[in-house]
């Protein structure tokens, strides 16, 4: 059962018995409730009732850690131990109000010599810490029920009561058992935001009907031209609006951290001289976030949930309060110096969303993307660049116009801006001109689209990040901003008017707008990106539905393939950037351009994607591939006989998608050519950070395309991208997948002792 209900149901029960106190009887339920939450920490809480005096009376419980006790089942702390690590406890009377039980000399003197107190009536709960002057500073309360009455009947219906309340209850105590524990690694800060949101989150489904909450919806549907659907599409919205605000909220710390170690006479009112004592005295406001942050988008999200007559009466502002307290509670230099600042926010927006809505990250794709990945693919743009399409300076070069279709958090953004940041000041010694041309890049010639709010957010802290840590911070007084815009980037390539809809939007509907200029009027060059590989059912469009069809004509009639799935997301971009770079092209436009992906590897041969595999043969000129492995779904194993990890996997923090994939480029050039397909399958290391390193190591080839092999894609094999060395006519024969799409039958059913059956042929026809 669910902590809660097991809670109720056991006072409930003694109630019942009429042969109990009202204070102390339920001291054991209590308990229980406590060490269920607490044994699930890590390291463990372990509550212990009715503590020795330690010199300010006798607190009704403490809060220990597995250290502090003989071993995890001792029900005695260790000799000498006095104060539980993570505080005591006060119970009182159901018929008591916490309010003044608070004020009480009693709970006074336990604060003051404990540091933390968790006081409650059994219905209401209180944190209470030690602040200036030792006096009681009250910090996060739940309430179970308004009265002694409300909460006998909420009681007697314990599974419904905990239906409601269940999981925001829950996770409230978990903060409180991890109050007192250090905060200074990621992982335990992630989980604090995520507990704090999903607070939020509850509290905004419970009021889904909020005149204010259904405009937000209308407004982002109509800037991102699609629908939330009733189920999951419904789910997108919520979590999406909740988990944008806490992303904001974390990403407006970052920067206001990185503020206070560079400027550290701004960090208060400190009376010590230490540059470092200052830091730790600021304190960080949520409400700054908004102006910290530098997107109108965002602004303008903070401003309805912080005005009482939007959104107010969703109760995030109480909730804010809290999380901007834990944040302050960190330690920032361990912090950071466990995170890379540049990357800080982008590396733990994936273990955020794992915490607050695993099913949701899981839904739609997000794993934090390798470096190494990422340097890679944007180094072989922009070799290809030069060698491929005569462009001497590559990504440097002012008409080469870059997008990323689903950007995320701008990790391959970013690493753009470097490289042509690199080439202007290493290769060309442009010095001042260059960084000029980094920052108009930025706004004019690099772009992405990104259809979630929280990375959105990310992307934009990410870039604003490195223009400052490269001389060139944008200026928003002059309305400069990076080329990130909030937008489906599967939808709205043909619309290019206004929506009168979002009149009282002018945020989004600038969004809306800028992603169209960008869409209908900028000569792209490349694309490139990790396309997210599921489809997402609840929030796709019309518009999108067509896109693969292409992909889909003559699969039954011409090829017989009856059954495949082509719904996939990165199906989806795949198409978009062949009719970007290969179909749709502005006046006086070479259709020419280039392609880069991170993807799933089953369009490279599966027999589903042969009209699609003919499609880029049509479009492209040349094609490298190189195989990544890690297909976990079979348990593909290394040449060594190890497990082949995902090239997703991050020792210690992820492991990665179930899928195998590949990186692919596509080229196509003005002058166009025979079609070459090129295959590069010897990166299985059972390793991925091996892998990643392998492939890096590649880029330093002289004879860069000596190390693939060259497949040869004919209608005898499906147009096949993978080499091979098989009889042509071997591959005229059924494969076995269509033999298994055959009718069953139960072979030879011959009942005459076997007289008409022979493994002997010459047997067989003698006996006849």
């Amino acid at each position: 059962m669910n902590p809660l209900e097991t809670y109720l149901s056991e006072l409930r029960e003694l109630r019942a018995s009429q042969a109990v106190t009202r204070e102390t009887s339920g001291y054991p339920a209590l308990a229980n409730l406590l060490n269920a939450i607490g044994g699930a920490l890590k390291p463990k809480v372990r509550c212990l009732i009715q503590l020795k005096n330690q010199g300010a009376g006798l607190p009704d419980g403490g809060l220990f850690t597995p250290d502090q006790l003989k071993n995890q089942d001792d029900e005695q702390p260790l000799q000498g131990v006095t104060l539980p690590a993570r505080g005591v406890i006060e119970i009182k009377s159901p018929g008591e109000e916490i309010a003044q039980l608070a004020e009480t000399d009693q709970v006074k003197d336990y604060v003051a010599r404990y540091g933390l107190v968790l006081l409650t009536n059994y219905r209401e709960f209180q944190l209470l810490v030690r602040g200036t002057g030792w006096k009681p500073v009250p910090l996060e309360a739940f309430r179970l029920a308004e009265d002694e009455a409300a909460f006998w009947a909420a009681a007697a219906h314990p599974r419904q009561t905990a239906a409601a309340l269940g999981e925001r209850f829950t996770e409230y105590l978990k903060r409180v058992l991890l109050h007192a524990a250090p905060l200074n690694n990621p992982k335990d800060v992630a989980f604090f935001l995520a507990s704090y949101a999903r607070d939020a989150r509850a509290r905004v489904e419970a009021a889904a009907d909020l005149p204010a909450l259904v405009a937000v919806r209308t407004a982002l549907e109509e800037s991102l031209g699609m629908k939330f659907e009733p189920g999951r599409g419904e789910h997108f919205f919520r979590s999406t609006l909740v988990q944008t605000i806490f992303y904001g909220v974390f990403s407006a710390w970052v920067l206001w951290h990185k503020q206070q170690a560079c400027c550290p006479h701004l960090a208060g009112s400190s009376n010590s001289s230490s540059p470092a004592d200052k830091m730790s005295a600021a304190r960080f406001d949520w409400r700054a976030a908004a102006w910290t942050l530098h997107v109108p988008m965002i602004k303008a999200l903070f401003e309805q949930v912080a005005t009482p007559t939007k959104l107010g009466p969703l109760g995030l502002v109480e909730v804010l309060d809290w999380t901007a307290a834990a944040l302050n509670r960190v330690d920032r230099p361990a912090f950071f110096e466990k995170f890379l600042e540049t990357n800080a926010v982008q590396y733990f927006y994936e273990p955020f969303l794992e915490a607050f809505d695993p099913e949701l990250r899981k839904q739609l794709g997000v794993w934090y993307t390798p470096p190494e990945i990422v340097e890679y693919q944007v180094e072989r743009v922009d070799r290809v660049l030069r060698e491929e399409l005569d462009i001497a300076d590559g990504l440097a070069d002012p008409r080469v116009f870059v997008l990323d279709l689903c950007c995320g958090t701008a990790a391959y953004l970013v690493q753009v801006i470097r490289r042509i940041a690199r080439t202007l000041r290493e290769d060309k010694g442009e010095g001042a001109l260059a960084e000029l041309a980094v920052k108009e890049a930025a706004q004019k010639r690099v772009f992405g689209f990104e259809i979630m709010p929280a990375p959105f957010v990310v992307a934009h802290l990410q870039m604003g990040l490195l223009l400052q840590s490269l001389g060139v911070a944008l200026d928003e007084a002059r309305g400069e901003r990076a080329g990130i815009f909030l937008t489906n980037a599967l939808t709205g390539w043909d619309f290019a008017g206004d929506n009168p809809k979002l009149a009282n939007w002018p945020e989004l509907e600038a969004e809306r707008k800028g992603a169209g200029r960008v869409k209908q009027q900028t000569p792209i060059l490349v694309i490139l990106g990790n396309p997210p590989y599921n489809a997402y059912a609840g929030v796709s469009p019309e518009e999108e539905q067509g896109l693969v069809e292409p992909y889909k004509e003559g699969l039954v009639k011409d090829w017989g393939i009856k059954k495949f799935n082509l719904d996939d997301l990165y199906v989806r971009f795949f198409r978009l950037a062949e009719r970007k770079i290969a179909e749709h092209n502005l006046p006086g436009q070479p259709r020419q351009g280039i392609v880069s992906f991170i993807s799933n590897h089953s369009w490279i041969s599966d027999p589903s994607f042969v009209v699609m595999r003919r499609h880029l043969l049509r479009s492209f000129d040349k094609i490298w591939i190189e195989n990544l492995h890690g297909n976990r779904k079979i348990s593909e194993y290394a040449p060594d006989g190890r497990t082949s990890e995902t090239i997703f996997a991050m020792q210690g923090f992820s492991p990665g998608i179930q899928q195998g994939v590949a990186t692919s480029l596509l080229v196509r050039t003005e002058k166009r050519r025979k079609p070459t397909v090129l295959f590069r399958d010897d990166l299985h290391a059972a390793r991925a950070a091996e892998r990643r390193a392998q492939l890096l190591a590649g880029l330093k080839a002289r004879r860069f395309d000596a190390q693939y092999e060259k497949a040869n894609p004919t209608t005898a094999n499906r147009f096949s991208f993978r080499p091979s060395d098989v009889a042509s006519h071997y591959l005229e024969w059924p494969a076995l997948v269509s033999l298994c799409a055959e009718a069953p039958s139960n072979g030879l059913m011959e009942k005459r002792g076997g007289a008409l059956i022979d493994l002997d042929r010459a047997a067989l026809e003698n006996r006849m």
